[in-house]
């Protein structure tokens, strides 16, 4: 994948490739042999259009910030066709998108480590990280990027709860909850310089980790009447029960 990554940066940088805000995304124009690279390279989603001799990608706010900045292979532009600088591009994006610093951090944490990294909302999660090709392979994590300053914006997550049903789900889609937790250290550093006080931290969570206890291992026994069972088909009271079978005996 990182050859493949290497041969866009070097064509968009020969064809002085340039992106265009657009709300939330930038939008970017390919030509044949671009397309095929960024197809192979999974960045960003084609948009369908009548030009036949070029093709538009729809690129994420953090895809077109790493290709602007990290690869340095694109320039992004605003309306008025004038280029964007690192600082006013951050200010842009960050006024976009809630918590982008930690979200931005987290995406090209996972991208030079040659993850290949997608948009994870179908799964209730914010990336999905994928070790090959998503055409070859499934995608082994579901990534959760938290961070000390979410407040309430992630405050389900701190309930186990929302944890246990997160868990549930990535294990019903065969995937691996990563945990990606993003603390800052400093203030007052302009981007790109800033994301050095960005530190790290990654946590494998697994369903074994979350565990509930049974029953029989809780020091305080059952309520009186209740059945020791986890499975709510079974949660009928004891005497619900025998009132049911004195009725079939009738």
């Amino acid at each position: 994948m990182s050859t493949i990554v290497s041969r866009l940066q070097s064509s968009l940088i020969e064809s002085n490739s340039q992106g265009l805000l657009s709300g939330c995304s930038v939008l970017l124009a390919a030509h044949p042999e671009q397309t095929e690279l960024f197809n192979h390279a999974c960045f960003g989603h084609p948009i369908i259009s009548a030009e036949k001799d070029k093709q538009w990608f729809q690129l994420s706010l953090e895809e077109a910030l790493y290709l602007c900045s990290v690869m340095k292979c694109i320039k992004v532009v605003g309306e008025n066709k004038c280029e964007k600088n690192d600082e006013e591009l951050w200010r842009y994006m960050t006024s976009k998108k809630v918590g982008f610093p930690f979200l931005f951090k987290a995406y090209s944490h996972l991208r030079m480590k040659n993850w290949v990294v997608r948009a994870g909302t179908q799964y209730g999660v914010d990336f999905v990280a994928y070790r090959h090709h998503p055409a070859l392979v499934h995608s082994e994590y579901a990534v959760l990027v938290l961070s000390d300053e979410d407040d309430n914006k992630n405050a389900r997550l701190k309930a186990w709860s929302d944890f246990h049903c997160t868990l549930r789900l990535c294990g019903s889609v065969a995937k691996t909850l990563l945990i990606l937790h993003i603390s800052k250290n400093g203030d007052g550093a302009i981007f790109p310089s800033s994301l050095e006080n960005y530190c790290v931290e990654e946590r494998i969570v697994t369903s074994c980790m979350w565990r509930i206890p049974s029953m029989a291992s809780v020091s305080n026994p059952p309520l009186e009447g209740l059945p020791v069972t986890s499975d709510p088909n079974l949660s009928q009271t004891m005497s619900e029960k025998e009132k049911k079978d004195t009725v079939r005996k009738k």
